[in-house]
């Protein structure tokens, strides 16, 4: 697949106390295989969906042990100038721009409300072999509780993103950018009544499967929790996961729909 334009989610990554474990329930939940680790890169693992590499998986660096998160990598054709933007729009880069040998080059961010997730200037490994295939990433929404500093910092860091507003039944404030007229991300907003202080802003991963509530009894049965749906939507038949280690994902299968698709508007 070819390096994707700049602000296009391209990667995804989590940190996992027990790789072995965490092998056994994405393989078992997405059908995911995996290669070598990479001793050269701290054990970094790869999956693979029908042999197309999808995401990786990675034990802790030391004093990260903490609760296991999906990171969302966005493409970019020069990660400094990046990572310059990211400051400039008020957000906090974590991880200086870093060269992984011949792989690339990356850096972790956060924006205003604390939303974290990576930007990847691609080298010999360009991200994502497939997308919204079985087992591939295939969508990804920013929760924040603060929209207004969200909406302003996506954009400013991505200039290509062109902001859109979902006309949705029972209204709701839903955000979608857009890079040359496809979706790329969307903004949702995180209610005291859903989400509890302790939760920080995140960005949610969605993973495509055939059979969304095969996924989930999977998941269930491997130590998992479901903490939404499974739910019909005119995108697919959907439901929100924690895996045992922490880390929240969505399965989704995009052939069974049911509705209409809500209209998108432009936002000035």
């Amino acid at each position: 697949m070819a390096v994707q334009p700049e602000g296009t989610p391209c990667w995804a990554d989590a940190m996992f106390k027990d790789v072995e474990e965490a092998k056994r329930f994405y393989g078992e939940v997405l059908g995911w295989t995996f290669g070598e680790a990479s001793t050269e890169f701290g054990g970094y693992t790869q999956a693979f969906a029908d042999g197309k590499a999808v995401a990786a998986v990675v034990p802790p660096m030391p004093g990260q042990e903490e609760e296991s998160q999906w990171c969302l990598y966005f493409a970019s054709r020069d990660a400094a100038a990046t990572a310059n933007r990211i400051r400039q729009a008020g957000g906090e880069v974590v991880l200086e721009p870093m060269t992984v040998g011949d792989l690339g080059t990356m850096c972790i961010a956060r924006d205003p409300s604390g939303v974290a997730f990576g930007v990847w200037q691609a080298g010999r490994h360009e991200g994502f072999e497939a997308v919204a295939e079985p087992g591939a990433y295939c969508w990804a929404e920013a929760y924040t509780r603060e929209p207004g500093r969200t909406d302003a910092f996506f954009p400013a860091v991505f200039p290509s993103y062109t902001t859109k507003r979902m006309e949705a039944d029972g209204g709701g404030d839903f955000r979608v950018w857009e890079v040359d007229g496809g979706p790329v991300l969307g903004r949702m907003v995180m209610t005291s009544g859903d989400f509890p202080a302790e939760v920080a802003p995140f960005v949610n991963l969605y993973f495509a499967v055939p059979d969304c509530d095969a996924a989930v009894e999977r998941a269930t049965g491997l130590g998992g929790a479901v903490r939404f749906g499974p739910m019909d939507s005119p995108f697919g038949r959907f439901a929100t996961l924690a895996d045992p280690y922490g880390a929240s994902f969505t399965v989704i299968d995009v052939a069974r729909t049911t509705g209409e698709v809500p209209k998108l508007t432009d936002v000035a």
